[in-house]
């Protein structure tokens, strides 16, 4: 069954081949049976997943029409609220907080009737590009076990690369969902800025988080969009827009349409990683796009707007954890000051430490308009230079990351690591959709990704291509060797 596709289990439920209880009870049984080897889920739902799946088989019983994920199961990243369970952010700040209400995802999810399954791993507070700075346990690319999945959604990423779930939702505040669906070798959407709501969602950086899908393939991704991307009055930067339809656009046909190429931007691109890029553009050119070269050399400053601007609006998003309002308390505390000190220090793992401290420097007194307001101004730039280039291309194509998966501990100055977000990171500042799909392997067998770009609300038409790229290769229908059977 983990050889079927989302779709695919949708339809074999509402067919009724197979009923929401033996789907869930065959998932359950392969998280059970590889996680941990794997460590992709920090909370699995077996009660609540198999109430709601017998809830279902009831509810097509009764001859009542069933929503359009009806039967399949979804693992959630844990700072997307579920009501009733414990969201951590993979941080021991939180590992007594429960959601006291659905995140709008959540709640449309269900509406649609699909089986919530569990939480996944991640960067704590989805601070990372490895998902090793998870506070509460290490999660392992299947593809090689030494190595590490990607992050910061690398638990979702993982968990729908040895199938232990048919899709999952992440956040993207960087590229944290195409960066680990790369390593990978999934499909992870970044939607526009504003098409997902964010009510729910644990902020990061609040003008450059979107959630999104993570898949094993375009039309899941595309499935999931159709519930998700819907206007919410509870997110003031919700698109005030109906959700599209992305499914009846995959045709397969491309003709004619432009495909847009910052040379300049990579030319620091590793051979093999490089190798595996330019294969990739002549398959699009053989569907009947035209490559068209264009000039993003701005992007070189994206990786220094990025972490000033995102760790400003960490530094004001994370003020909230004090130990007071919610979170663990200190113990060891004995006056008011105390459980703000000690709290923060117990709570906050280094990396966290580390962007807090420099976002609070950046919007100190005398700094704010040498890092802050340069930086803002950098990233408008960059937003008219996207526009400019979409006047020539209808998407920008580039490497998803500049390598692919290492072992995990290998990289060791924070910079370096950074580094590996150089890719994805202007995407978010631009608040432009993007997909990473797998488009080739290493000598080594570990997977690479394509990222396509699109403009500002051309999500369909980002997910239409890339799936005319994925019909035409075989790349996603690859599984790690280890969880085949």
């Amino acid at each position: 069954m983990h050889k079927l596709s989302a779709e695919e289990i949708h339809n074999k439920f509402v067919n009724s081949e197979l009923s929401a209880s033996e789907i869930t009870d065959y998932f359950l049984h392969r998280i059970k049976k590889y996680d941990g080897q794997i460590g992709a889920f920090l909370n699995v739902f077996e009660e609540r997943a198999l109430a709601k799946a017998k809830e279902l088989d009831a509810k097509r019983a009764s001859g009542q029409q069933c929503g359009k994920l009806a039967g399949i199961p979804i693992a959630m990243k844990d700072n997307i609220h579920v009501k009733g369970e414990i969201s951590t952010c993979a941080s021991k700040f939180l590992t007594n907080f429960r959601a006291p209400f659905h995140s709008t995802v959540a709640r449309l999810l269900e509406a649609e009737d699909a089986i919530i399954i569990g939480k996944t791993n991640l960067d704590e507070f989805a601070m990372g590009s490895s998902t090793e700075n998870s506070a509460l346990q290490q999660t392992h690319n299947p593809w090689n076990l030494k190595c590490a999945p990607g992050g910061s959604s690398g638990g979702s990423a993982a968990a729908v690369a040895a199938r232990l779930c048919p899709v999952a939702l992440g956040s993207d505040t960087g590229g944290s969902i195409r960066q680990p669906a790369s390593l990978c070798g999934i499909v992870g959407f970044k939607p526009t800025y504003g098409r997902v709501s964010r009510f729910g969602l644990v902020a990061f950086g609040s003008s450059l988080d979107q959630i999104g899908a993570l898949a094993a393939n375009t039309r899941d991704a595309g499935l999931i969009m159709e519930v998700i991307g819907q206007h919410c009055e509870r997110d003031s930067t919700s698109i005030p827009a109906p959700a599209e339809k992305y499914l009846s656009t995959m045709t397969g046909n491309i003709q004619g349409k432009r495909v847009g190429v910052p040379w300049k931007f990579l030319e620091g691109l590793k051979e093999e990683p490089s190798k595996v890029f330019k294969r990739a553009l002549e398959t699009l050119k053989s569907l009947g796009a035209e490559i068209v070269e264009i000039d993003l050399d701005i992007l070189k400053y994206s990786l220094a707007v990025y972490y000033i601007l995102a760790t400003a609006e960490a530094s004001t998003n994370l003020a909230r954890f004090d130990g007071i309002r919610y979170g663990v308390r200190s113990p060891e505390a004995k006056t008011l000051d105390q459980v703000y000190n000690y709290s923060k220090e117990a709570g906050f793992g280094s990396e966290v430490k580390r962007r807090i401290m420099l976002g609070t420097f950046v919007l100190s007194a005398g700094y704010q308009d040498a890092y802050y307001k340069k930086a803002q101004k950098v990233r408008t730039l960059m937003i008219q230079h996207y526009k400019k280039a979409f006047e020539q291309c209808d998407v920008v194509a580039m490497p998803t990351s500049p390598s692919a998966a290492f072992e995990i501990g290998s990289i060791k100055d924070p910079l370096e690591m950074y580094l590996e977000d150089i890719y994805t990171i202007s995407v978010n500042l631009a608040g432009l959709p993007g997909i990473s799909i797998p488009d080739g392997f290493t000598k080594e067998n570990m997977p690479f990704g394509l990222q396509l770009i699109g403009p500002q609300k051309q999500d369909v038409n980002v997910l239409q291509i890339a799936n005319a790229f994925e019909q035409a290769t075989e790349y996603h229908k690859a599984t790690p060797p280890l969880f085949e059977g």
